[in-house]
């Protein structure tokens, strides 16, 4: 979960470097370094802290001539925060810099072998490894050194790399961990996202695992873990790099909030056909569909969260029993994936470490898999059996809000097509749900349009110690991410509750003044939460309801509505957690939070 970016070409390489890094800073941002090549040494400037530490220090990189370079920001994994732990990393002579995003699983033993043949470690990083392992097999070519490294290394990894006798190339490796080749008029990049690139050129190369980038000022080649050179077709980036910019927003979360948006209608359009859902890139027949006998929802997160309501979804709408497993419990339970079985993997990033890995697990126990993701060419895009975009366009806030939305679309569509294919649903529901669909951007324009609102009760809450989210079906799925939303980015202690699990313990929680987010969108359960409601409030607690225009009764029971407008009610989430949404940027701003990049989180969680 660190940030890699290079470059080498006819400009100099430091001011791009740190230009990079500033659109990677979501990927960690407790140190960061860059290293570079002045012709005769190799030159490192590294500080902890915030990118801006590293920038005044190299005076926006005018004090690192060169044209040629590698950067850094760190998210720590091994050893804390500090200019020493900070990437990039030398062997002793400085002959070879690295910098690197992932996790070396072996790292000890192997350091324990370099030691016993005299080397010397000055971080506590697994990366520092990966420098002297390359100085003990370099014997004057690099590409057999890395390729030596390859093979005795366990875990992911992506790395930028240089070597001082070859001050023409820049190296980069991937495995596991995203990185990316950018193709430009005045040289060529690598980096781990888009983002850092775009300013630059559109023209890029997504590397595979276990492949190699050599690259120089006007030539870009690329190597297979045996030395063997292939051949990569290059994609055309189609965002505004507007899209990777704040554009006059305080933070990019307010900004995506309100991009949802457009976010929505570029989910649904190329998807909704003369009354009919089309998922071209999905090449699922009609008999494979019916052939489904089960689904696993299987994600990390807010997109976990996405797969709660799902399970609603699919089946109420569908009739597919679903299973919603959290990523790194799915790998390592031993789920029994029976024939029929279709596993969906939800991921922005399509890079998520324990999701790439449930899906691989997936496909070696036979099933079939399908990937939900927003970013083209991802590891998860390439490996599932099917895949499906979500089109959200670049998030660079750490909180999620709009891929969160797009993930939520994506699949109310594939179960109105399973749906719709299986007969569970009549042509005349099928085209009232589109409606209903086509409505929601406008809707949540409506719904954000009301932000000075929640602003205010959210200053009311600044000060609070607990706050608790309670639903019951789709709306439990709500509270879920309306919680985890305010926590990530306020560090107010949150939870979620299935509203009819309050009698079971969590009550004994609520004192006088604590605030309570009921969720109640779901009409038949409208009195139930009610009577929950007025559990809570006899005990104490103040509550905030959100809930659809029709339920008015809730007004006697709760102390502050929200209303969301009228829709089906399995899309309520894509409106009610928009409020929610906003009380928890709120409440962070107001207490001086930086909300764009909350504490100890990343954004791409690329390593276990």
């Amino acid at each position: 979960m660190c940030g890699i970016v290079g470059y080498i070409g006819t400009a100099q390489a430091a001011p791009i470097l740190l230009d990079g890094l500033s659109k990677l800073e979501y990927r960690g941002y407790d140190s960061a370094g860059i290293a570079v090549f002045d012709g005769e040494e190799i030159h490192v400037k590294k500080a902890a802290g915030r990118l801006k530490v590293l920038s005044e220090l190299t005076h926006d990189g005018a004090t690192m001539p060169g044209m040629l370079g590698i950067g850094h920001t760190r998210w720590a994994t091994h050893g804390s925060p500090s200019d020493i732990n900070a990437h990039p990393h030398y062997n002793k002579a400085e002959t070879i810099t690295v910098v690197h995003n992932g996790i070396i699983e072996n790292y000890l033993k192997l350091k324990k072998k370099l030691q016993d043949k005299g080397y010397e470690f000055l971080s506590e990083t697994d990366t520092e490894v990966l420098a002297h392992l390359l100085d003990y097999y370099y014997k004057g070519n690099p590409l057999e050194a890395i390729t030596k490294v390859m093979h005795r290394v366990e875990g992911s990894y992506a790395l930028g790399i240089i070597f001082k006798d070859f001050p023409d190339t820049l190296y980069a490796v991937r495995k596991d961990s995203p990185l990316i080749v950018g193709e430009a008029k005045d040289g060529n990049l690598i980096a781990s996202d888009v983002p850092a690139v775009l300013k630059y050129t559109r023209e890029v190369y997504f590397i595979q695992n276990e492949e190699i980038a050599v690259l120089k000022k006007d030539s870009i080649a690329f190597y297979n873990v045996d030395s063997e050179e292939i051949k990569k077709e290059s994609t055309t980036i189609q965002w505004d790099i507007n899209a990777a910019e704040k554009g006059g927003y305080e933070h990019f979360m307010l900004k995506e909030m309100y991009e949802q948006p457009k976010t929505v209608r570029d989910t649904l359009s190329p998807r909704l056909k003369d009354g009919a859902i089309e998922i071209e890139e999905l090449g699922m027949t009609p008999e494979e569909i019916r052939a489904i006998r089960k689904i696993h929802i299987v994600a990390c997160g807010s997109a976990y969260h996405t797969g709660v309501t799902a399970k609603y979804v699919f089946e109420g709408m569908a009739r597919i029993p679903v299973e919603v497993d959290l990523a790194s419990e799915f790998r390592y339970r031993d789920p029994i994936l029976e024939e029929g079985a279709l596993v969906i993997i939800i991921s922005q990033s399509g890079e998520t470490a324990d999701s790439l890995a449930a899906l691989r697990e997936a496909k070696a126990r036979g099933a079939k898999t399908l990937g939900i993701v927003n970013v083209v060419g991802s590891s998860i895009a390439r490996e599932a059996h099917k895949v499906m975009y979500t089109w959200a366009g670049p998030e660079i806030a750490v909180a999620t809000t709009k891929a969160y939305s797009a993930q939520l679309i994506a699949q109310y569509l594939l179960a109105i097509k399973f749906a719709q294919v299986r007969g569970t649903v009549t042509q005349a529901e099928v085209e009232s749900m589109i409606v209903d669909l086509k409505g929601l951007p406008g809707q949540i324009e409506m719904l954000l349009a009301n932000k000075g609102r929640i602003q205010k009760f959210a200053n009311r809450y600044l000060a609070a110690r607990d706050i608790f989210f309670i639903g019951r079906g789709i709306d439990y799925a709500i509270s879920m991410e309306g919680s985890l939303k305010l926590k990530e980015i306020s560090y107010i202690h949150s939870e979620a509750y299935a509203a009819g699990e309050l009698k079971h313990g969590t009550i004994s929680l609520i004192e006088e003044g604590t605030l309570v987010a009921a969720v109640a969108t779901q009409k038949e359960l409208y009195k139930k939460t009610i009577s929950n409601i007025v559990e809570v409030r006899t005990r104490g607690a103040f509550v905030l309801a959100v809930t659809n225009e029709d339920n008015t009764d809730i007004e006697k029971a709760a102390d502050y509505v929200i209303y969301i407008p009228t829709t089906n009610r399995y899309f309520t989430n894509s409106l009610a957690i928009i409020p929610l949404q906003l009380f928890s940027y709120y409440v962070a701003v107001g207490r001086g939070c930086d909300v764009d990049k909350p504490r100890n989180l990343a954004k791409s969680v690329t390593v276990e």
